[in-house]
């Protein structure tokens, strides 16, 4: 399939400088941005279901896409768009059979291998990195690098979202080496200005593809 968006926004309420995460993330929506994935990892279920009802009302309101990191249950609950899975998450062919065919099911994959099992079981789109270093990321290794990133382009035919230290100066890199888009917390969640960031971002993103031009169908 193909995505509807080439930005996403993952949520770290503990990198927004105090502000509250509504406000963040509605900055971001102004500028802009499409799609969310709420990753509150230390929330229990019962803490994260009214902040995930918060932002479904809010990202509804402008036409915009949440997806919940991990808990189906929760996502369900919220009627969200649909759950980002993890390497310790169900395995996507399940959570596909709990979600059904209409949600969108994104997994974050740091090697090709991981990437290519995600893909066969059924993933609409893959998040993989880091691929540069980014503090938030640290915990859960070295960069991949721009090869790797490479490397799965050519194994896989879904949709993939590079993450990990993804700035403005770095995004023909990241482009080049065959993402489709980019994810990224801090470049919006920690920005003094999240709707200017929102843009910026977006607008670098698509004045890329159309100095690349049209791309041969798969």
């Amino acid at each position: 399939m193909s995505l509807d968006f080439e930005l996403y926004v993952v949520t770290d309420r503990q990198l927004t400088g105090g502000r509250p995460l509504r406000l963040v993330v509605e900055a971001a929506l102004r500028g802009g941005a499409r799609a969310f994935q709420l990753r509150e990892k230390d929330l229990s279920p019962r803490e994260l279901y009214p902040l995930a009802l918060e932002m479904r009302q809010l990202t509804q309101a402008y036409g915009a896409r949440l997806l919940i990191n991990d808990r189906v249950d929760v996502a369900l609950a919220v009627d969200a768009d649909g759950v980002h899975l993890t390497t310790t998450s169900l395995p996507a062919s399940i959570a596909r059979r709990v979600l059904g065919p209409g949600r969108l099911l994104g997994v974050s994959t740091h090697t090709l291998a991981e990437a290519q099992a995600a893909a066969e079981e059924g993933a609409d789109f893959l998040v993989f990195g880091p691929v540069f270093f980014t503090p938030s990321k640290a915990p859960y290794g070295e960069p991949v690098g721009l090869d790797a990133l490479r490397a799965v382009r050519v194994a896989v035919r879904s949709p993939i979202l590079a993450i990990g230290g993804i700035k403005k100066a770095n995004l023909d890199q990241v482009l080049a080496a065959g993402a489709d888009g980019i994810a990224v917390i801090s470049a919006i969640i920690s920005a003094d200005d999240p709707m200017a960031a929102s843009q910026d971002l977006l607008a670098t993103l698509r004045s890329r593809r159309v100095q690349a031009g049209p791309q041969p169908s798969s």
